[in-house]
């Protein structure tokens, strides 16, 4: 299929995101447990949250992983556009492997040391690598 190589990176990148839903999970619920957490309380005081209750180090996972479901959402639209208009090969598939590498590693900052400065400078070049695939599609579909 035409332009389809950039697929393998969107599925990589769906594919880590089902890996930091493992890592959340297998972190939190033990948290939960350890903190006497009954979910049910949370639901009826509004003035408790997780993050004031669980451990930062835990939290970390929680919010990666809603980090994976912001900007990714325009590369997933991006590439798949590019694919199917034929243009998801050479460049753009380079490109989406580089932003799917630059995401994996801001999680794994984030959800290990969480150096913020590190972390915004990888997501910086990761914006800037996404800019580059939308200026791509862009380019060849007008």
């Amino acid at each position: 299929m035409i332009g389809a190589a950039i697929l393998q990176p969107v599925v990589a990148l769906a594919a880590w995101t089902m890996v930091m839903w493992f890592w959340l999970y297998g972190t939190r619920i033990p948290a939960l447990s350890a903190a006497k957490v009954d979910p049910d309380d949370l639901v009826h005081d509004t003035t408790k949250g997780l993050d004031q209750i669980l451990p930062p180090q835990v939290q970390w996972k929680a919010h990666n992983y809603n980090h994976l479901h912001e900007a990714p959402t325009v590369f997933y639209a991006v590439s798949i556009v590019l694919a199917i208009i034929g243009k998801g090969d050479g460049l753009a598939a380079q490109l989406a492997w580089i932003y799917v590498a630059l995401r994996v590693l801001h999680s794994i900052i984030q959800v290990t040391v969480n150096k913020v400065k590190l972390r915004f400078l990888i997501f910086a070049l990761s914006s800037f690598v996404l800019m580059a695939l939308v200026a791509l599609a862009i380019m060849n579909l007008f």
